[in-house]
């Protein structure tokens, strides 16, 4: 078994406002990346399982990068990540009203691209494409 660490061609990246309370930034990047594994199912490994044989879930294969920004970093970030067509998810501070899937979509779905009150965004892709959707945003502390 190799002991050198890996490294990936893909970067998962969660870019948060940097504004948002610690409860809101845990909460936006789990629901964040739990689309990522859906849409991207090549980012998800195997299951796990202990030493005694209690099975559970898989789980990304690779680290997620978890980054912070203005609200100015994220709409050009966003902006960055729908030209490039890179596999993404949105939260927006609507759904911090909401309280299930289906408002969730339909609060997404009643606000215009441009106008989204965007609060974090996950990527998937390249890692030098990533890095440039992410221009301008540093490492959440």
């Amino acid at each position: 078994m190799s002991t050198e660490p890996l490294r990936f061609d893909t970067k998962i990246a969660v870019l948060l406002r940097e504004d948002l309370e610690t409860w809101q930034r845990l909460n936006v990047t789990a629901f964040l990346v739990s689309g990522l594994g859906t849409e991207v199912p090549e980012v998800v490994g195997e299951p796990y399982e202990d030493a005694d044989g209690v099975p559970y879930l898989p789980m990304f294969r690779q680290p997620v990068l978890v980054f912070e920004g203005t609200e100015e970093t994220l709409a050009a970030a966003h902006a960055r990540v729908l030209s490039r067509s890179l596999p993404r998810a949105v939260f927006t501070g609507d759904l911090f009203a909401t309280g299930n899937d289906r408002d969730n979509r339909a609060a997404v779905r009643a606000v215009p691209t441009g106008a989204l009150d965007l609060v974090g965004l996950a990527v998937h892709g390249p890692r030098n494409a990533v890095d440039k959707v992410l221009k301008g945003a540093r490492m959440h502390p």
